[in-house]
Parts: structure tokens; sequence; C-alpha cells
């Protein structure tokens, strides 16, 4: 029996990593990529494409931070993680299948369907992350979440290999058919998941008189209410807030920075975010690996000190290959800070409230991505205004604009470091370091 068992957790633990494996597609194609830059180029063009890109993450963004605290307290209560995953998981697919048929001008629909795909990918996210619990133990947590985000990134080369083929093969006229792909990608990738991976906690008891989403708002209430007997986990809320808000502008423009600062061609792109997933594979393994030996919290600052050396040293190159250099640098330690980050909040969250407490974060972390791309966009744009009206050319004035768009990103950055600096400790195992004397309330492990 105990054969059958460990051979279970296997299936249902490879099953959760190929949903990282078709949801990293999205990302690669969607986001960072071919998408993102195609929107910006295409559909509409100079900086305005800069501001209104922005504006569409931002407000898909806020959207899922509405919706996303009482879906996971549902969830948790329901024992519906599941359903919730399929429910946004169709919803991101049917979304990015329909950006084929975005063309040049076709500016609201390119901001309609991406910010429906993009809501259903964020969503899903929650429900798929607060799975983690039931495909890990206290002990393997860290590095099951690093090796997910690394097949994560390895699904995000391949599904980048597939569309730059027809690309380079025929041209530019085919970037439609790369969201087709994109899609069914996904979709298939995602059915393990659906077909292996089982929450392993009975449904409660809803009484009678209460209904579910009256429950749910409850449910929640309390939640929020006991957060401030986790300190540490609203510590760590908070930091995730800031440096996340760094990490997700970088995501959501670096095509569009290469593109502005570069002048990179779709080809060249698509290999540079390519050099970035094959680097974020690395780090999720290896970052994930020291924070189950040592140290969440110290594997998360390593990661982001990389990442603003590598962010600052984009002040002082000239060239493509060292902008591919920067890359693998950002790639490697992003990816490192994301999947520890992940891992953190089951160990710092109550058994019985994992995906509430994903939801709380994800309020804090899809807030970020709304501030961060808004922020990101809006300097950009202004100061490519400034410049221009002070007699810089086109092209100078929009450089330049993204270069002070580069500059906020490293605030985010450093000041989460700072405020991750009062998170406790988290060793091996789940346990946090020794509080305080003063401190009437610890933290629960995962």
């Amino acid at each position: 029996m105990e054969k059958d068992d460990v051979r279970l957790a296997k299936r249902s633990r490879r099953s959760w990593y190929f949903y990282d494996f078709g949801n990293s597609a999205y990302a690669s194609v969607i986001l960072l990529a071919v998408y993102s830059a195609y929107f910006k180029n295409v559909v509409v063009g100079g900086a305005e494409g800069t501001r209104l890109w922005g504006l569409s993450v931002g407000v898909a963004a806020i959207i899922v931070a509405i919706i996303s605290p009482i879906l996971g307290t549902i969830a948790d209560f329901t024992k519906s993680k599941k359903r919730f995953l399929l429910i946004f998981t169709i919803l991101s697919v049917i979304f990015t299948a329909l950006l084929f048929f975005v063309g040049a001008g076709d500016v609201f629909t390119g901001m309609f369907f991406f910010i429906m795909a993009e809501i259903g990918y964020r969503a899903a996210q929650v429900f798929y992350d607060a799975l983690l619990t039931e495909v890990s133990t206290p002990e393997s947590i860290g590095s099951v979440s690093g090796k997910g985000w690394a097949v994560g990134m390895i699904g995000g080369i391949a599904a980048l290999l597939i569309v730059l083929a027809p690309i380079q093969l025929i041209g530019p006229q085919v970037i439609h058919y790369a969201f087709l792909i994109t899609a069914l990608f996904y979709m298939l990738s995602a059915l393990p998941t659906f077909l292996w991976v089982h929450e392993k906690l009975k449904p409660e008891h809803i009484p009678m008189d209460r209904g579910t989403v009256m429950l749910g708002f409850r449910k929640l209430w309390e939640t929020i209410r006991s957060v401030r007997h986790y300190k540490n986990f609203f510590t760590f809320m908070i930091a995730f807030l800031i440096y996340n808000d760094g990490i997700m502008m970088l995501m959501d423009f670096a095509a569009i920075i290469g593109a502005t600062l570069f002048g990179m061609q779709q080809i060249q792109l698509i290999l540079f975010v390519i050099v970035i997933q094959a680097a974020g594979t690395l780090g999720a393994l290896l970052f994930g690996r020291y924070s189950d030996r040592k140290s969440s919290k110290d594997a998360v600052l390593v990661a982001l000190l990389i990442l603003v050396g590598s962010i600052v040293a984009l002040f002082f190159i000239k060239s493509i290959i060292w902008f591919f250099v920067i890359g693998f640098l950002a790639g490697f330690s992003l990816s490192g800070a994301q999947a520890v980050s992940r891992s953190m909040v089951s160990q710092l969250a109550p058994a019985a409230k994992t995906t509430e407490f994903y939801g709380l974060l994800s309020v804090a972390g899809r807030t970020s991505t709304f501030i961060g791309p808004l922020v990101f966009g809006s300097l950009s744009y202004r100061m490519h205004n400034w410049y221009q009206n002070h007699g810089y050319s086109a092209a100078a004035a929009e450089q330049n604009g993204m270069l002070w768009g580069v500059a906020s990103i490293l605030l985010f950055l450093v000041a989460g470091m700072i405020v991750l600096l009062a998170v406790r400790r988290i060793v091996a195992g789940g346990a946090t370091s020794p509080a305080p004397p003063a401190e009437e309330h610890s933290d629960l492990a995962g």
C-alpha cells in the first residue's frame, strides 16, 4: 500500500508541474515575447502603445485583486480549488485564442481580449499555487515549488520554439497564429492537473441558513482579522507587494524595453525570452534547493540582489549581446525569487487557510501588478513627452523615457528588500526562527 501511495504522490506532483508547463507558454508568448511587442508596435504604435499596454495589464490585475480573496476563501471551505482553476483556465485559453483576430488599429479589441485572458491567467495562478500543499510536504515544499517553476520555464521555451519556426520560415505575417498555438499548448498541458491532482480534505458543512457566498465573505473577514496574529506573514505580504511590483514590471515590459532601447525585432525578442526562460529554469531549481537547505528568506534576498545588479547594468550597456547577458542574469534571479516566494506563503499560512492566505497575498500581488505597469507606462510616456518638448528626436525621447521607467523598477525592488529584512528566517522544514520574547503571537508553519 505504501508503494501505491508513493506512486500516486509522484504522479500527482508531476501532473501539478505540467500546469506550470502550459501556463508559462502564455507568459512567454503573450506577456514577454510576442503579443506585448505586437500590441505596442502594430496594434497601437509608439509611446502611446507602451502606456496602453501598462493600462491593460493594470486593469486585469485590479479585477483579480478584487475577486481572488473571496474566491480563495470559498475554495478553501468547499475544497474546490480545482473547480476554480478549471473555470479561469478555460477563460484564459478562450481569450488567448481570440487574440488571433486582433490587427493593426484594433485597440479596443486588442485590450479587451488581452484583459480577459490575463484575468483568467492571473486568477488561475492563485488556485494553482494553493495546490502546492497538496503535492508536497513541509520538508520538500521549496524544492517542489522550484521544480514546478523550472518545468514551467521549459514549457515557455518549448512554446517559443514552436512559434519561432513559422515566423522565421514564413515571416511576421503569421504572428497571429502564435496566439492560437499558445492557447492549444496551455489547454493540453493543463489536463494532467485536472485528471490526477486531488484535494485531500473534505468540504466543510455549510449551514442551511447561509449561502456559500455569504459564508465566504464571513470567513474572509475572519481571516483578515486573524492576519494580525500572523505578523510574519503580514510583513512578508507587504514586502512581496513591493518587490513583486518590480518583478512584474520587468516581465510585462521586457520585450518593449528590448525593442525600444536596442531595436530588437520579433525573432530577436523570441530568442531573448528563450534565454530568460532557460536561465529561469536553472534559477528556480537552485534557489528552491537553497531555500530547503538554508532559508527561504535568504534565497529571496540573494535573488533580488542579483536582479537589482542586472537592472542597474542596463544603464551602462549599448550592445544587444550585453542585453542578452543581462537577460540571462535577470531570468535566473527573478524565477528564483518568485518560486521561493510561492513556497513561503505555504510555510507562513495556517494549513486550513492556505488558499485564503494565497488570496490575501493575491491582493498584494495583483495590486502591485496594477500599480507597477501604470507607474512604468505613465512615467516613460510623460518623460518621453518632456524630452520631445525639449528638442530631442522622437526615437531619443522614447529611449530616454523608457530608462525612467526602468529606474522605477529599481525603486520597487530595493524598497521590497528592505521590508523583507524584517521577516524572520524560515529554515528547512518550514520552521521559523525563534520570536522575540515580547511578541505574543508566532507564525504557524505549513
